[in-house]
């Protein structure tokens, strides 16, 4: 069973600095856990201050793992002050094929999730 998470965080304008930097510690920090296949946060192309993440775990219990860490805690405590409206978060239980496609403008490849 696969597990994808996709979270939009609107951050205050004035703790965008402070937000980003939470951020990467939880990037870092959430790419290295057990389980964890992909672990990735942009901010928006149209709203700079729109934080995504991008998460894909290989069970729940790599999803709940990831959810009791550290570096998720801390980002956790310190969303109330950070947040500039609602934060949203769709997660699919992606029991069905999951198809991951790769192209660097001249090739594509289709690699295993």
């Amino acid at each position: 069973m696969t597990i994808v998470v996709h979270t939009t965080v609107p951050v205050k304008p004035d703790e965008r600095a402070v937000a980003l930097e939470l951020v990467e510690e939880l990037v870092a920090q959430s790419r290295a856990e057990d389980g964890t296949t992909t672990y990735r946060a942009s901010t928006g192309v149209l709203d700079p201050n729109a934080v995504r993440f991008f998460e894909r775990y290989e069970d729940e219990t790599a999803l709940e793992t990831h959810q009791e860490s550290d570096a998720y805690e801390r980002f956790q405590d310190a969303l109330p002050a950070l947040l500039d409206g609602e934060l949203e978060t769709v997660t699919v239980d992606a029991d069905g094929t999951v198809e991951v496609v790769r192209w660097d403008g001249e090739a594509v490849t289709r690699v295993e999730p």
